[in-house]
């Protein structure tokens, strides 16, 4: 007997956005001087055009993870900090090499 075939589950739209959102930043950077640093928002307005402002929370996320595989750094006043405990906002730059 014949098994019914599956179709594969389609991608959580959630998920696609978080790549596009780790694609966007790694792209934004990839334009800029090695020491550049680039805004959340950068990423989330080349992502959600109009609706970007939604968003932004994700595009940190975005940024933390690129920050746990060791490309990005995020930083405040020009210094290093963590995510977790930073408040207000926040640039992300090329983790050096």
């Amino acid at each position: 007997m014949a098994r019914p075939s599956r179709t594969p589950p389609a991608e959580d739209p959630a998920v696609d956005t978080d790549r596009r959102l780790e694609v966007a930043i790694r792209d934004l950077l990839a334009r800029r001087a090695p020491t550049s640093t680039i805004c959340p928002s950068d990423a989330a307005r080349a992502v959600g055009g109009e609706e970007w402002r939604d968003l932004m929370e994700p595009a940190r996320q975005a940024a933390q993870r690129l920050v746990e595989q060791g490309e990005v750094v995020i930083t405040q006043k020009g210094e290093t900090v963590d995510l977790a405990t930073a408040r207000g906002p926040i640039r992300i730059r090329r983790a050096s090499s």
